[in-house]
């Protein structure tokens, strides 16, 4: 992969480890040469991996709304950015410089830009890996959320197995660059196993 889509809060949270865990992939991205595209932000998680790649000289893309360039949470220190109308037009220009996403602990909006990754591998818009780096059990809940889902009948096993989890950033790559979208055979989207 050369581009991956880091999606993370722009507020560092209260425990150190989450900050840790974003410099270690900032640090993993620029040992093995893979651009960044994120939020454009200099504050929180999006701050702390930008920073890290910035200080290896590596690759960083911001797409920001001009709303959160306005309100100067832009990162100055970003070469590469992309200022756009809105949240949605961010995501799709997103998706179009990327070869995978990432997702870290965050909030609203990064938990929206998970979720539309996954309905576009749902829908089979898209095809590439979505991994979240689950530091701290902090996505714990959310996986049990889609058990229930799959329990209850409204999200298919394959689908939830499209979601890639992994516990270190190690753990998460290996997994990332060995995913296999599923297949499907027809419009309606039925999956070949």
């Amino acid at each position: 992969m050369k581009r991956i889509v880091v999606f993370c809060g722009s507020s560092i949270g209260f425990n150190p480890i989450y900050k840790e865990a974003a410099v270690a992939l900032g640090n993993y991205f620029a040992a093995n040469k893979i651009g960044l595209v994120y939020g454009g932000g200099k504050v929180g998680m999006m701050g702390a991996i930008a920073d890290t790649i910035l200080e290896h000289n590596g690759e960083v893309t911001g797409v920001i709304p001009n709303v959160l360039e306005k309100e100067e949470v832009l990162h100055a220190g970003v070469e590469k950015m992309i200022v756009c109308k809105t949240m949605s037009e961010r995501k799709v220009i997103m998706s179009k410089l990327i070869d995978g996403y990432i997702t870290l602990p965050g909030g609203f909006g990064t938990m929206d830009e998970l979720f539309e990754a996954l309905t576009l591998g749902q829908l089979f818009i898209e095809q590439k890996p979505i991994g979240i780096l689950n530091i701290n059990g902090f996505f714990d809940a959310i996986l049990v959320q889609l058990d229930k889902m799959i329990a209850e009948g409204f999200l298919k096993q394959t689908n939830r197995d499209m979601l890639i989890i992994g516990t270190s950033v190690d753990d998460l790559m290996q997994k990332m660059n060995a995913y296999k979208a599923p297949k499907i055979n027809n419009i309606i989207n039925k999956v070949v196993s």
